[in-house]
């Protein structure tokens, strides 16, 4: 039998209702529970054994151990915790996340009853039951639960009981419970909050008084985005990184170019404006040779922010395809490559954000293959931030049309990364989990996701009339307060700001716009048009001599002290390599001595594809494997006269993302020889949208 001695502290609450459990029904518990309860009677131990009393050796728990112990007293302690575990788990249910719904809290009368568990009852009972951060700030468990309610059932809703890493868990609770985030929120940080809102609101409003038909696909009804994307970009800067990577679709895409990218508002505004001169289509035939651009929601930018680099990946009408593309350029970023051996890895150098909307982020498989990758040693980044933009739309599709989960957001589940949803007419809580998620991928390496909830203010694309298919939901938002309006009432209710002050905010801010409009009149974009293409008359030099492809060889096919490969391998192939000059070189040889030489003359390689390392048709071998212990030997990054580092990965059974991931590596690296192999030819027919 287990000493009973050791049940105590934060399991004392779990351990009875497994108690309980078993008492009525032995078999309701696993074997090892019911051995450790066999023969055992709570009532009998003493108060020192008894783990209903061993909860935390405070005043008022001694005062509980001191008391007779009843069966009618524990099935109320096993209730109450419980009950504080069911709000835990799903709170998220009852929380006001919904902007344009009215708060789904029940009464706690009626929450006890469920549980059979009175206010009475409760309040008969320490705190230190419901455990964590509140028992210690409330006098008993009523109290407690009431608290532990309004933490998990507010205008956040905290999903992350799918974490099975005990650490992680406990350290998110430990922040949710305590408030550390939100109690963080000071005026100051409120204030930056509403002059971010003037920009994001104030924009919007200018294009479409300005530009009433021209496509933006507005941010309007999730304006809560920029300043979340402001509190995560610090919060990498405050952690010395040197590169945030931002990956979204269009919507919201010219609002974060402005406001986020600092591209300049009299450039976007230009584009409108050439969108209506006939003469101003930029394609072929007009003076461009040939050269078409993107549309103005599509484009990137890069913007140098202090001693750090932000940028946004470029991305065409293919929403979730540039996940990939930003995970792979964030891991180039990461890397160091200019030594010999693997790529060595500095995961804090560079963030990568990835914005999703929120029918995309379950109906698009790109998104499942690019979480997937967040793990896997040839493809982790140290923890994505992911933000939903959550319109509870999809184009004209309603959720139930459109997924089959309760949430957007349940995809991540299995990748077991926390998630929080919230309500996007909250700042403070928008800011506060912002914050937190920085600082859970500071702690632990891994993805975080935001489920901001808002709406989507105008159709589709500010063309489509969104009343047509959904009138209900447009009669709400139809009259839903902006959230600037309301969050700059709030503050001058508080006395934060004056009502004068805040409409010079919106004034000056507007007599900006008209100043760039005027601008944008005689400004012509003229980056990123390419020059016409050089053609090279000689190709490299590129052939190497015997007596360096010998050399090069001789230390290619030889082992470690210690290192024992696959007898049949060293038969059949290995042997053949190494004598091999004189008669002849297979495929896998020659390659592996031009990987060789590439690296002697300085230029990393990154090589990937399902199955790279011993090749799909067993012709590679460059990483060789121990026949009787497990441990692997690459020749090529033990070179000695290698320059570069020399990376090579077997995927996962993925084409899209993995060539996504490549793409996106060899953009922000491009002095690095990547390669993408896909395993059979027809398989490079699933990245066809990368291609």
């Amino acid at each position: 039998m287990i000493d009973q001695s050791e049940m105590y502290g934060l399991n004392a609450g779990y351990i009875l209702e497994q108690y309980e459990n078993y008492r009525k029904d032995p078999s309701s518990v696993d074997v090892e529970t019911r051995n450790l309860f066999s023969g055992w009677n709570p009532l009998d131990c003493e108060p020192s054994q008894n783990p209903a009393t061993r909860l935390q050796s405070d005043s008022e728990t001694e005062k509980v151990a001191n008391a007779p112990v009843t069966e009618d007293t524990i099935e109320k302690i096993s209730q109450t915790a419980r009950l504080a575990r069911f709000i835990r788990h799903r709170g998220h249910l009852h929380s006001h996340i919904d902007p344009l719904s009215p708060p789904p809290l029940i009464p706690i009368e009626e929450e006890l009853l469920l549980h059979n568990l009175t206010s009475d009852e409760l309040k008969a009972l320490p705190s230190i039951i419901v455990r964590g951060p509140i028992a210690a700030k409330t006098a008993n468990a009523f109290d407690a639960i009431e608290m532990l309610r309004k933490v998990y059932s507010g205008t956040i809703g905290f999903d992350f009981e799918h974490i099975q890493t005990h650490g992680e868990r406990t350290w998110l609770r430990n922040m949710v419970e305590s408030q550390e985030f939100l109690n963080a929120v000071d005026d100051i940080s409120r204030l930056k909050a509403l002059n971010r809102l003037v920009e994001v609101d104030g924009f919007e409003r200018y294009l479409q008084k300005t530009f009433p038909n021209g496509k933006r696909f507005s941010i309007e009804g999730s304006d809560m985005l920029v300043p979340i994307l402001d509190e995560i970009i610090e919060g990498a800067e405050d952690s010395n990184a040197k590169s945030v990577i931002l990956g979204m679709a269009h919507r919201g895409r010219l609002n974060v170019l402005a406001n986020v990218l600092h591209k300049s508002y009299h450039s976007i505004l230009s584009e409108f404006e050439t969108a209506k001169r006939e003469d101003g289509a930029s394609v072929a035939g007009k003076g461009t040779s040939g050269w078409t651009g993107d549309v103005k929601y599509h484009k990137g930018k890069d913007y140098e922010y202090r001693e750090m680099t932000i940028s946004l990946v470029p991305n065409p009408s293919h929403l979730e395809f540039v996940n990939p593309v930003v995970e792979g350029h964030s891991r180039a970023a990461q890397e160091i490559t200019d030594q010999q051996g693997p790529a060595k890895q500095e995961q804090g150098k560079s963030l990568a954000i990835l914005i999703h909307g929120d029918a995309a982020f379950p109906g698009q498989g790109v998104v499942a293959e690019t979480l997937n990758m967040s793990q896997l040693p040839g493809y982790a980044t140290g923890g994505t931030i992911h933000v939903i933009v959550n319109n509870q739309i999809g184009f004209t599709t309603s959720p139930n049309d459109g997924r089959s989960t309760r949430y957007s957001s349940d995809l991540a589940k299995g990748f077991e990364m926390p998630i929080v949803h919230v309500n996007g007419d909250d700042p403070v809580a928008c800011i506060a989990v912002a914050r937190m998620a920085h600082a859970y991928r500071e702690k632990f390496h891994k993805d975080f996701l935001i489920d901001l909830l808002g709406y989507r203010r105008f159709g589709h694309n500010e063309g489509e009339d969104p009343f047509i298919t959904q009138p209900q939901m447009y009669a709400k938002i139809k009259t839903h307060p902006r959230l600037r309006e309301m969050w700059a009432n709030l503050l001058i209710e508080e006395g934060v700001i004056s009502q004068e002050k805040s409409d010079n905010l919106v004034a000056e801010f507007e007599n900006l716009l008209d100043a760039e409009l005027e601008k944008s009149k005689q400004y012509r974009e003229t980056a990123g048009q390419p020059s016409a293409p050089s053609i090279k008359t000689q190709c490299p030099l590129t052939s190497v001599s015997e007596k360096r492809l010998r050399e090069t060889n001789a230390f290619l096919y030889s082992y470690p002290e210690g290192f024992t490969p696959n007898d049949k391998l060293e038969r059949t192939v290995i042997k053949k390599r190494r004598e091999g000059l004189d008669s002849g070189l297979v495929w896998g040889h020659a390659e592996a001595l031009a990987f060789a030489t590439i690296l002697e003359d300085g230029t990393p390689i990154r090589l990937s594809g399902q199955d790279a390392q011993p090749g799909t048709f067993s012709h590679r071998h460059c990483v060789l494997h121990d026949a009787t212990h497990e441990k692997t030997h690459t020749p090529l990054q033990t070179l000695p006269t290698a320059k570069a580092s020399f990376s090579v990965y077997n995927s996962p059974l993925s084409e899209n993302a993995i060539l996504g991931f490549e793409y996106g590596y060899s953009m922000h690296s491009p002095h690095v020889l990547v390669l993408w192999e896909a395993q059979f030819g027809d398989f490079g027919n699933g990245a066809q949208v990368i291609i």
